[in-house]
């Protein structure tokens, strides 16, 4: 099995005086209003924390019990979770995709078979290709680093008796009506959600998993006592309220404006989008990807290298969607050091 580096992550590509189209956190800062909510709870900060109000929150935000829910440090800390707290006979994880999942399993003394979906195919999602005994499967949706959204339906196709379904919805709300969604609940199924990448919150560490009652009761009995902040507590009850999920898909139909715009900017630079893009991110490959990076670095712009997730290779580079301006200076260094 080819070797790569599974805990390369887009922050390793930023540097001072580059701009940042590597991290998919979408904003630069929490928008004014949740760093006021924020503040508010400093002077709370000596109690230890509890994650009550927050569960609540998100429960009746997906409508659900809180019994189904599990406020995390971040939705990467769900991986951990799960990788500790389960024995699985038979790991699958569909790639390309976030490596935090299979780092995770690996780190827990997992064996894990890898599933690489076609670029070919636009990386769409054939369920024939996970193997019929698999009793753990990690999929992203949208998945990271193709930005491809896998139809309900075919996800749904995975689920079976004995088998757990862990559906990494990190991205979800940056997809207007967040469409496709598994989090109202299935069988077998798990939903991931991050708050990170909508409300910039990545320093924060605030996420959440939706499961199964009794797969929550697992999760929590290793997850480390306070493991989630006070302040990660509170912004999960804030970015729940009515008020934040309309401003979240504000935020969704402009990312989904400005992916267009950059997407038919390649296209007229001669760079190609891979699959069918749905997050506020791009997939591309250009000929000597890597030389192309390092070009682009010395231009003052940074983008996320391929060639650590599984299934892609150096030529492939993910690039984040940012405004118009700053899309329009990315193309025309790109076209300068093409």
């Amino acid at each position: 099995m080819p070797d790569y580096d599974l805990h390369h992550h887009g922050d390793r590509e930023v540097g001072p005086g580059l701009v940042d189209l590597a991290v998919n956190v979408r904003l630069p800062r929490p928008p004014a209003w949740l760093r006021q909510v924020l503040a508010s709870a400093l002077d709370s900060l000596a109690a230890y924390p509890s994650t009550v109000d927050a569960e609540c929150a998100v429960a009746a935000r997906h409508g659900r019990p809180p019994s189904e829910v599990l406020v995390t440090a971040g939705a990467a800390e769900a991986f951990t979770l799960l990788a500790s707290a389960l024995r699985p006979r038979h790991a699958v994880v569909v790639h390309p995709q976030f490596t935090e999942p299979e780092a995770a399993l690996r780190a827990a003394g997992h064996a894990v078979t890898r599933v690489l979906l076609s670029e070919a195919d636009g990386f769409v999602l054939d369920p024939s290709l996970v193997p019929l005994d698999a009793d753990l499967v990690f999929v992203g949706n949208p998945t990271n680093p193709t930005s491809v959204l896998h139809p309900a339906a075919s996800l749904l196709s995975l689920a079976r008796p004995g088998r757990l379904l862990v559906v990494d919805e990190a991205f979800l709300d940056a997809v207007p009506g967040e469409g496709e969604s598994l989090a109202a609940g299935a069988p077998g199924v798990v939903v991931l959600r991050s708050l990170t990448k909508t409300w910039g919150l990545a320093g924060l560490r605030a996420g959440y998993v939706l499961a199964p009652a009794d797969v929550v009761e697992r999760l929590r009995a290793v997850q480390v006592p306070w493991s989630v902040s006070t302040l990660a507590g509170v912004a999960t009850v804030a970015c729940c309220r009515p008020s934040a999920l309309e401003e979240a898909e504000k935020l969704a139909i402009a990312a989904e404006s400005d992916r267009e715009y950059l997407v038919s900017g390649l296209a007229e630079v001669g760079v190609p989008v891979l699959g069918d893009p749905r997050g506020p991110f791009v997939l591309v490959r250009v000929p000597d990807g890597a030389s192309v990076r390092a070009r682009l670095r010395e231009a003052g712009f940074a983008v996320r290298r391929g060639d650590t997730f599984p299934g892609l290779g150096p030529d492939h580079l993910r690039l984040a969607v940012r405004d118009r301006a700053t899309t329009d200076a990315f193309l025309a260094a790109l076209r300068e050091v093409s």
